[in-house]
Order: C-alpha cells, then sequence, then structure tokens
C-alpha cells in the first residue's frame, strides 16, 4: 500500500510542476497601479502547452466586452501531441474575475486612460492556470529613459559588490 502512494505522490508532483511565464516588456512600457490575479479559461491543448513553457506574452492585451474581460493575443502554441482539432494560438481568452471588481477596473479604465495589461502566467498550487493582470497607465519617453537608467546603475552596483571593491 505505502509503496502505491509514494508513486501517486510522485506523480502528482510532477503534474504540478511551477510554470512562470512573466512580461517583462509589460514592466518597461506601464506604470502598474494595481495588480490582480485572474483565471483563464482555457482548452485541454492550451494548459499542456503552457505547461511546456510555450508562451509568449510579449504583444497581450485586455479589454472589455459585455461586462466581461477577455485577455487577447497572447500567444500558446500549438500542442504538437494533440489532435487536429488543436487550439488557435492567439485566440480571445475570456478571464475570470469576481463581478466587483469588474466593474471597477473597468470603470477606470473608461474614465481615467487607463490599460489592463497581461503581466504574469503561472500554475496555482491547486493544478489551475493564473493570469497576473495590471491595472497600469502608460510611461512617457523620459520616464523609460529612467528605468533605463535605474537599471544600468544597479547592475553597476552589483558588479562591484561581486568584485568586492
Amino acid at each position: 500500500m505505502s509503496i502505491l502512494n509514494v508513486n501517486y505522490q510522485s506523480i502528482n508532483m510532477d503534474f504540478k510542476k511551477k510554470v512562470h511565464i512573466v512580461n517583462r516588456k509589460a514592466k518597461f512600457e506601464y506604470h502598474f497601479k494595481e495588480v490582480l490575479e485572474a483565471g483563464i479559461m482555457l482548452k485541454g491543448s492550451e494548459l499542456k502547452s503552457i505547461r511546456a513553457n510555450n508562451v509568449n506574452m510579449a504583444d497581450g492585451f485586455c479589454f472589455f466586452r459585455k461586462g466581461e474581460l477577455y485577455c487577447s493575443n497572447i500567444y500558446i502554441a500549438p500542442y504538437e501531441l494533440a489532435t487536429y482539432n488543436n487550439h488557435e494560438p492567439r485566440r480571445e481568452r475570456k478571464l475570470l474575475i469576481k463581478r466587483r471588481e469588474l466593474k471597477k477596473w473597468s470603470k477606470r479604465v473608461e474614465e481615467k486612460g487607463f490599460t489592463v495589461v497581461p503581466y504574469k502566467m503561472y500554475i496555482s498550487e491547486r493544478g489551475f492556470v493564473k493570469l497576473q493582470i495590471a491595472l497600469a497607465q502608460g510611461k512617457q519617453v523620459h520616464d523609460k529613459r529612467a528605468s533605463i537608467r535605474e537599471r544600468d546603475n544597479k547592475r553597476e552596483l552589483d558588479r562591484i559588490k561581486k568584485m568586492g571593491i
């Protein structure tokens, strides 16, 4: 009995591998004001492709339609071992968020010129795919230069600390 349990646990741990896919371009292009975790409606072949880290979120964006939030242009590569009935790589996917949060974010997007940006995709402890989205405001050119300058300064300080000077 104990041998079966050990095998089951090891299989279960493999099933729940940690996957973190980050849209680093979003952090460079936008100031994040608020961050929220959302579920995402996927097909089976999309989930298997995400587990294999075949995702690109660089061009992804979110929009409201009929009181619901959708994300679009997130590239999830077709799963190689799937049947002929595979998914479209850049289809629109519905995000699962509480109604109260949806209303609050839709008002802010309409009134103040904010946008909703997908930032991070990961698999939760329960095995569900979660998408971390951010209510963001676009950076100006001088803000981007400041970000580059800060990143370079941090890199230089890390080099100096590493050398022990």
